[in-house]
């Protein structure tokens, strides 16, 4: 079917809508060219005769293919990150919060900025020292002002006219180029400094001034959003304007060793222009360059600082865009105004080393989420651009070492401003609107944990709780994940479950109920799993829980609900207890004897009732002492007592408790009683003195090889006939298989 007139593209009426879409760049505008432009500036004009200098040839060669070596494989990661994603505007910030979430791009990105915008004050400081021959008397800063207002003008009203204003510049520095390597040694010679030279800098020194040099691929990266074909675009301008300038610094000072002498080197920072057929052409060049490298970093900026903007980082007047390709002028005045600060209170020399660090952090990041991604290789994981994945992680950690190399309390001092703008992101509670890869780096690591777990045997020295609480309603029985949260709180595992009646099954009800447990816990900050199970009742669906849930060695070791007080729940309630014992897991029975309230301010005594006999006194003190441990119980007075028939026994067992507590480290009190008469000690003297207790810890009889569940149920029936009036009371059963002593030997 052919298209209608109003259809056509030949039709009058498309041309408003063309003429609003947004100019796109493509590879050589877009990329190479803002890339190459900033890589041959400031320091390959200025400070490259003073680096071969000070390192001499075959140092400067080092430097110079340890810092390409750095740029060329974060080159090849930003080409593999951006052959598998679109990348939009914000360039390398962007990259980093849709791989590590925003709290890690927050944490990059705003020091990346802040690179960017000082990376301006450098390039233009650099400028202002080769105008100074010609305006002596202008101080460096006026000349460097001067020229941040006349850039930021340009960035601020046309991104198309400054980057056709780049091509010119790209022009001459070709000419500067060609005019240095056609010239030699000035007829006159050079001159030769007069006086005593400082000792040379160190290699370090040396590396962290000249590094800035070689990190101009982020200017490209940060016009990502305005590329044709960002895939394209940037691995293939990225990895050539990388090339082009390792041969171009590989060149210069193989050409300068031939005849310049290393003292001139040192010393006169304008050695490139003495040393060309036409000197006036390496002015240009290095106008030029300094010129588009500070042109770049206008430029890429804002646009870095308008996506933490668009992305609720900062506030959102600094992402406002205006015109069809919504330029960051609010976002631009920022920068100029940080620009201006920076070049007030700094030269070249002193913000370059500053400059490297912010640098090399972002490189780092960039190669580290490369290299994760190569290494989890997830099925989203497809750049068209492959490499291993132990080269990017290579150059994270050269990165890395790098700045450690350079200066470790700069180093120090750049990671803590990474690690508190992370803190404070994370503290916002951010919820991002797009997928990144966490998920999948922490699904990777249980992977791993879980397939090594599984291999060891558990054993006393390493045990942890991983509670299971069947809670139901979290607000109905809030006191049994208050327990289990204090027992597991960064210790151990917590799961909380309810069992939902199939005849109120309704997926949408059960999504809701789900998600409302989740946030109920959330705002109490319980760290905790959720799990639902549909049953025709509660005691089937805590067995089929029982049964299935967990996943190998994370299965739980322990479950935890409450008492009952029904005639007919007795039976299901042993039949439970004797199917989870049966399975080797134990079972902590909270008491529940109307609304629990625990004592605030006073110091809380926990008492476990001691017998020695079993291995719930192993079990009770584990879980006692681990109470004492946690936030909610820290400070409470753990108490053993028991009951012995005669005051021998008693002289005895209480030596043999306080020699245990003596080699087990444990802070506790002992208390044997003498009862001489036998009687249910439950009615009486356990709970006499158990009154003044905060929490009670109490073994219970585990089930008999042979015995029914009738039978069972009738002990349990007891039980709990002689606990009324108790205070809060945990009933203990362990089934581990475990000897629980050992862990306090």
């Amino acid at each position: 079917m052919s298209p209608s007139p109003a259809n056509s593209p030949k039709n009058g009426a498309s041309k408003p809508a063309e003429e609003l879409e947004p100019k796109k760049f493509g590879t050589f505008n877009g990329v190479y060219l803002p890339s190459v432009l900033t890589i041959l500036g400031v320091i390959m004009y200025l400070r490259l005769g003073w680096v071969l200098g000070n390192a001499g040839l075959f140092h400067t060669v080092l430097i110079v293919s340890l810092a390409t070596f750095i740029t060329f494989i974060t080159g090849l990661s930003i080409s593999a990150i951006a052959t598998n994603m679109t990348v939009r505007g914000g360039g390398a910030y962007y990259i980093i919060s849709r791989s590590f979430g925003p709290e890690a791009g927050a944490a990059v990105g705003l020091p990346l900025f802040l690179a960017q915008a000082i990376g301006v004050s450098f390039y233009l400081a650099g400028f202002a020292e080769s105008l100074q021959s010609f305006f002596p008397q202008v101080p460096l800063t006026i000349l460097a002002l001067a020229s941040l207002g006349g850039l930021t003008l340009l960035a601020f009203f046309s991104a198309n006219l400054s980057l056709k204003f780049q091509f010119l510049l790209f022009l001459i520095i070709l000419g500067s180029l060609a005019s240095f390597f056609l010239g030699g040694k000035p007829p006159d010679g050079f001159v030769r400094p007069a006086g005593p030279l400082p000792p040379p800098a160190g290699f370090w020194l040396v590396f962290a001034v000249f590094f800035p040099a070689v990190t101009g691929i982020l200017s490209g990266v940060s016009l990502s959003g305005d590329l044709k074909n960002p895939r394209r675009s940037l691995p293939l301008g990225t990895l050539s304007a990388v090339a082009t300038g390792y041969l171009i610094y590989l060149a210069i000072p193989v050409f300068l060793s031939g005849f310049v002498p290393p003292d001139v080197l040192r010393t006169n920072y304008m050695i490139l222009r003495d040393v060309a057929t036409v000197g006036q052409l390496i002015l240009l060049g290095l106008w030029g360059a300094t010129l588009s490298s500070a042109l770049s970093s206008l430029l890429g900026a804002p646009r870095t600082l308008q996506a933490l903007a668009q992305d609720r980082l900062l506030p959102a007047f600094l992402g406002k865009g205006y015109g069809p390709s919504l330029a960051p002028r609010i976002a631009t005045g920022v920068t100029f105004l940080l620009a201006f600060a920076a070049t007030c209170l700094g030269n070249l020399d002193t913000i370059a080393p500053v400059l490297s660090m912010f640098l090399l952090a972002t490189y780092g990041s960039l190669n580290l989420i490369a290299g994760v991604e190569g290494f989890m290789g997830n099925p989203s994981w497809r750049p068209v651009l492959k490499m291993p994945w132990w080269v990017p992680l290579l150059g994270a950690l050269l990165c890395l070492g790098v700045m450690l190399m350079i200066n470790p309390l700069a180093t120090f001092a750049a990671v803590s401003i990474v690690g508190l703008i992370y803190v404070a992101t994370t503290k916002r509670r951010l919820n991002p609107r797009w997928a990144d890869m966490r998920h999948g780096l922490l699904l990777m690591l249980a992977r791993f944990s879980i397939y090594r777990l599984a291999k060891h045997k558990t054993n006393p020295k390493s045990w942890r709780p991983n509670i299971f609480v069947l809670s139901g309603a979290p607000t109905q029985r809030w006191h049994l994940i208050q327990l289990a949260d204090a027992l597991t709180h960064g210790k151990g595992f917590l799961t909380v479950a309810s069992v939902v009646q199939k005849t109120e099954l309704d997926q949408d009800k059960i999504d809701s109920l789900e998600g409302s447990i989740r946030q109920f816990l959330s705002e109490r900050k319980v760290p905790a799993l959720v799990e639902l199970n549909y049953a025709e009742n509660f005691f089937s669906g805590a067995r089929e829980l029982a049964r299935t849930y967990g996943m190998g060695p994370l299965a739980p070791n322990t479950f935890l609900f409450g008492s009952t007080e029904k005639q007919e729940n007795y039976l299901p309630f042993a039949e439970l207890i004797q199917y989870i014992f049966a399975t080797r897991r134990n079972v902590v029975i909270f008491r529940e004897e109307g609304k629990i309230k625990w004592r605030q301010g006073a110091r809380k005594q926990i008492v476990c009732w001691w017998r020695g006999k079993e291995n719930n006194a192993g079990f009770m003190l584990t879980l006692g002492y681990m109470l004492q441990t946690s936030p909610e119980w820290r400070g409470a007075e753990l108490a053993l007592k028991t009951i012995v028939s005669s005051e021998e026994s008693r002289e005895a067992i209480a030596a043999y408790l306080e020699n245990f507590l003596s080699h087990s480290r444990l802070h506790a009190t002992v208390e044997v009683l003498v009862e001489p008469t036998e009687q249910d000690y439950l009615t009486t003297t356990i709970q006499k003195y158990s009154e003044e207790s905060d929490l009670v810890f109490l073994g219970m009889r585990p089930p008999g090889p042979e015995e029914t569940a009738a039978d069972y149920a009738a002990y349990f029936e007891h039980l709990l006939g002689c606990l009324q009036n108790f205070p809060p009371l945990v009933l203990v059963l362990a089934a581990e298989g475990l000897d629980f002593k050992e862990i306090f030997t």
